[in-house]
């Protein structure tokens, strides 16, 4: 397909956003409406659009991608999420509604003190921008490859294009675009899946039903996988568990898909909107493994060479791009940049949010809407931008693998910490050293790293998404072996700190 199509198309996309910006944020472009959208949004909006941040064109290209070694075994992660999401929504949402927060890490200061709170904000901001340059990266690479090296564009320039256009529809009325564009681009994301799966069953001359049956017959269709618990990554324990405990720390302690639902009008409408995204989500995942083995079913009628493309996550776009005809392609086209742009203009907005709050301490302003700091939050919303652009190349040179297992390895270590303290507050009474808390979080991710790399050799086990339980564990039996009981009070601690864990 010629790339002046596709840039042509684009350009027309980001176009469409900007016009939706600038109606959405016409007359209002204050630090509350960017920050919690006025706590007005409607959980509908929220919902649909929380399904194209969640999924990102990780789930897109990565998921087909990763069938042909793993089967439907993904869906075992799924499953976890699943579950994950209902306890976000019974259990953090409530205490998150009763203390009226808008970024989640306060908290951790009114739990454990100043020390806990700044870092617990620190680990979101790291975990959220790699975890955000890498979805990035995933749909940069698809946009060099097809649309920019035909014109030797640099991968920093292609980047930095990304980015500018991401800029251009967000920095001025924040969530509250980012709810109605999210929206929109979820139906795109939604209707391309749909589309492909369409498309792809089609040049394979097969019907509904057979599509199904192709499908359901394939040798990719395996869900469920119980060998080898010790030496098999996809073990359903594993894969289960690790999906439960990565969704309540990438979603329910993460400031960016948290703002969300935060600006909800009440804990009712929030938990109708996590349910409602809970149900579509493992619907559309089923949707996107089904896109997997049709591709591989179409490769091998072709006689496509995987392998000569280096990754999996390159064989999707491959047959939309090349293997199809222009509608297929400009409907990949448009669920690819629909779900990697849904994901990284929310994290955008989250990371500026979490910054101004957290560090800046716009909240404690009594008039958070003043001109200084409505520009202090530009510059801080540019200064994220730039250093994305910073992380996605570095990425590009050290990557080995494949995004999707990238992603949820970096999580493990960088949330890891997040959940253990999360879950000491809410399950103990103790009091923290909280001075000691930042070490704790830094020591926690190494002792990880160095139990993942030696797990083998120790023990006859290989960690897969269970990392990150395994890195909160250590967390929290070091916050416990460092505190004292609510009684002793041997830590110093803020008065009303130790008021509120006694009570």
């Amino acid at each position: 397909m010629s790339p002046i199509v596709l840039f042509s198309f684009l350009i027309g996309y980001f176009v469409l956003l900007i016009v939706v910006s600038f109606v959405t944020s016409k007359g209002s472009s204050d630090n509350s409406n960017f920050f919690i959208a006025n706590r007005n949004s409607k959980w509908y909006f929220v919902a649909f659009g929380m399904i194209g941040t969640a999924l990102s064109g990780v789930t897109f290209i990565s998921v087909p991608g990763a069938v042909h070694n793993s089967g439907f075994g993904y869906f075992q992660f799924v499953l976890g999420n699943a579950v994950g999401f209902v306890l976000i929504s019974t259990v953090l949402l409530p205490l998150y509604y009763r203390i009226n927060l808008i970024s989640i890490y306060t908290y951790l200061e009114q739990r454990f003190g100043f020390w806990s709170y700044k870092s617990g904000a620190m680990i979101f901001l790291v975990s959220r921008t790699i975890g955000s340059a890498f979805r990035l990266y995933l749909v940069v690479i698809v946009l060099q490859r097809f649309i920019f090296d035909a014109w030797h564009v640099p991968f920093g320039v292609t980047i930095a294009i990304c980015l500018l256009l991401i800029w251009s529809y967000t920095f001025k009325g924040g969530l509250k675009t980012i709810i109605i564009t999210d929206t929109l681009q979820t139906v795109f994301l939604l209707s391309s899946v749909l589309l492909s799966i369409y498309f792809i069953a089609k040049s394979l001359n097969l019907d509904a039903l057979q599509t199904f049956e192709a499908v359901k017959h394939s040798s990719y269709s395996k869900i469920f996988f119980w060998e080898d618990f010790m030496s098999s990554k996809n073990h359903f324990i594993k894969q289960f568990l690790g999906g439960i405990f990565v969704t309540i720390a990438m979603v329910g302690l993460d400031q960016d898909l948290m703002q969300k639902n935060l600006s909800c009008k009440n804990i009712g409408e929030a938990k109708k909107n996590m349910l409602t995204f809970t149900g579509v989500f493992v619907v559309m995942n089923i949707f996107f493994l089904s896109v997997g083995a049709l591709l591989y079913q179409f490769a091998a009628s072709n006689n496509i060479d995987v392998a000569a493309l280096g990754t999996a996550d390159h064989l999707f776009p491959e047959i939309a791009l090349n293997h199809l005809n222009v509608i297929p392609a400009i409907i990949f086209m448009l669920g690819l940049t629909a779900a990697t742009f849904a994901t990284t203009d929310s994290a955008l907005t989250a990371l500026t949010t979490s910054f101004c709050v957290d560090f800046l301490g716009f909240a404690k302003n009594k008039d958070q809407n003043n001109a200084k700091l409505v520009m202090a939050r530009h510059a801080v919303h540019i200064g994220f931008s730039v250093l994305m652009l910073l992380v996605v190349l570095v990425f590009k040179i050290i990557n080995d693998e494949s995004v999707v297992n990238a992603i949820f390895k970096a999580a493990g270590y960088t949330y890891g910490p997040l959940l253990g303290l999360f879950s000491f507050g809410m399950i103990t009474k103790r009091l923290v050293n909280d001075k000691l808390v930042p070490f704790i979080c830094i020591l926690s991710p190494a002792l990880s790293f160095l139990v993942d790399k030696n797990a083998v050799a120790w023990f006859g086990y290989t960690i897969g998404f269970e990392l990150i339980v395994i890195n909160a564990l250590i967390t929290y039996v070091l916050l416990f072996v460092t505190s004292k009981s609510a009684s002793g009070q041997l830590f110093e601690a803020p008065k009303e700190v130790a008021e509120r864990v006694i009570a």
